[in-house]
């Protein structure tokens, strides 16, 4: 679905002057520099697979030990893949700042006891010689999570150990005594894995270093800011307050974002309580900690959606063909040479794309392109042009961007970049937009916001769909989508 919407005035360029930020650069050899990764060491990369790892042998130990009989080995795989998948839904394959296998235990210990409960009844059903009773199931779940939870125990050691010995470079957001407490906690508490390398602050504020720290580069812009990064390989950011309450917090999350860096919010416990929910608490000393992301943190779901736009973009091709071909020949013979219409928008995390339409009208030149609101009424579009707008058939190309990952099928609507950048000064939430993939059509296109009607209103159900993103969702979405072509409800 199309885009467009009422006119926006042209908006000055900002001309605020912010203070240079001390150079940042990486650090040379020497008592500063990190200490080389320890061999064979658990590693932030190897933790989840030695976690894992843990878990199976725990298994393996229990069906030797304690089970009744040799139990089948398919039966005894497919146990440790139900088992290995639970523990991934439950979050217990998660990397915190503050690991605890104690506080894993109760997880352990249920999930283990339905497990073993659920497969023996299952074999028992299947052949009475693998029968259990209770007594040796219960011991069997008893022994597997003891284990499991002193397994776990020496894998969040060695992983904080490592950290301590390689601390990754840590950008820290924020300014007041909150960020000079958190600054603090981790110069001196190594075992998080954060060195901090640069405060980022907003432009004018001063920065009053506490007696006894470590002084920090401050950076007043997210110039500055995206140049640290790249300078010393930035691998975490920390915002000691919410990015919604930061200033350019938006722009600095996209570009944390961008870079590959996890994002953390520490801050006090008040605070944290007030602006979200954890599903699994963490800590830094006592500051409250949670990862924060660019959208939904739920990979799986998300490889299955790019899949699935994948295929539905695919098989749509080829079934639109016929439709595409005479499209194309209706805005050649109409309009003149020039079918495909190309130009540059701005998708996840502000990174810019080529979005491919059938040209509906010829701008007077390319400024006029990137900068002049297009609406339906225009005069200068032709009777073709105007009938593929309303069908929303100068859309069709865009399954092309869909099949190269530039897009998907469901997501907020791309725009250009000029009318990025003033919409973001004027409706808070219009960037946040971004945490998402962009697509052919959205939650905002489906309540009939398309044409000329309100950016704030659309950047709110963006969000809103984000915010509750589901495949289902993204179906329904897609459904409805279908019933407003039909009803010819294009702009």
């Amino acid at each position: 679905m199309t885009t467009e919407s009422a006119p926006v005035p042209r908006a000055a360029q900002a001309t605020d002057v912010r203070r240079v930020a001390s150079a940042i650069r990486p650090p040379r050899s020497g008592e500063d520099a990190p200490a080389p990764r320890p061999a064979g060491r658990v590693t932030r990369r190897r933790a989840p697979a030695a976690l894992m790892a843990s878990d199976v042998l725990a298994l393996g130990l229990a069906v030797i030990l304690v089970a009744p009989g040799p139990w089948p080995p398919v039966v005894v795989l497919l146990q440790a893949a139900v088992q290995s998948l639970l523990h991934a839904y439950r979050g217990l394959y998660r990397l915190g700042l503050s690991p605890s296998a104690l506080a894993e235990l109760p997880a352990l210990a249920g999930l283990a006891v339905v497990q073993w409960y659920v497969v023996a009844e299952a074999l028992s059903a299947y052949d009475p010689r693998y029968a259990a009773g209770w007594v040796a199931l219960g011991c069997a779940a008893g022994l597997q999570t003891l284990v499991s939870c002193g397994a776990r125990a020496v894998v969040h050691r060695s992983r904080l150990w490592s950290a301590a010995r390689s601390p990754h470079s840590t950008l820290v957001v924020g300014d007041g005594p909150v960020a000079d407490r958190v600054i603090s906690v981790l110069q001196e508490h190594r075992r998080y894995g954060m060195r901090p390398v640069g405060r980022v602050v907003g432009s004018g504020e001063d920065v009053d270093e506490a007696p006894g720290e470590m002084p920090l580069p401050v950076l007043t812009s997210v110039q500055d800011a995206g140049r640290a990064v790249v300078q010393n390989s930035v691998r975490h950011a920390v915002f000691t307050a919410p990015p919604e309450a930061v200033s350019d917090g938006a722009e600095l999350f996209a570009l944390f974002a961008r870079h590959g860096c996890r994002v953390w919010l520490i801050t006090d416990q008040g605070a944290v309580a007030q602006c979200r929910t954890a599903p699994r608490p963490d800590h830094v000393w006592g500051f409250a900690a949670q990862s924060l992301y660019a959208g939904p943190h739920r990979p799986v779901a998300h490889r299955v959606k790019r899949a699935m736009d994948a295929v539905l973009a695919m098989v749509a091709l080829v079934a639109a063909a016929p439709v595409l071909a005479a499209c194309a020949l209706a805005v050649r013979v109409c309009d003149g040479p020039g079918v495909v219409f190309r130009q540059e928008r701005i998708g996840r995390h502000g990174q810019p794309f080529v979005l491919l339409k059938f040209r509906t009208l010829r701008p007077a030149d390319a400024h006029e392109s990137a900068t002049r609101w297009n609406v339906s009424a225009d005069r200068r579009m032709s009777p073709v042009g105007r009938m593929l707008r309303r069908t929303s058939l100068d859309e069709l190309p865009q399954l092309w961007n869909v099949v190269r990952g530039d897009m998907s099928l469901v997501g907020p609507r791309p725009e250009r970049p000029y009318f990025v950048q003033q919409f973001s000064r004027m409706h808070p939430g219009y960037r946040a937009r971004h945490r998402m993939p962009v697509g052919i059509t959205g939650l905002a296109q489906v309540h009939g916001l398309r044409g000329d009607t309100s950016i704030e209103d659309r950047a709110r159900f963006d969000n809103r769909y984000i915010e509750t993103w589901s495949l289902w969702q993204d179906l329904c979405v897609l459904a409805r989508t279908a019933g407003s072509v039909f009803r010819l409800g294009g702009s």
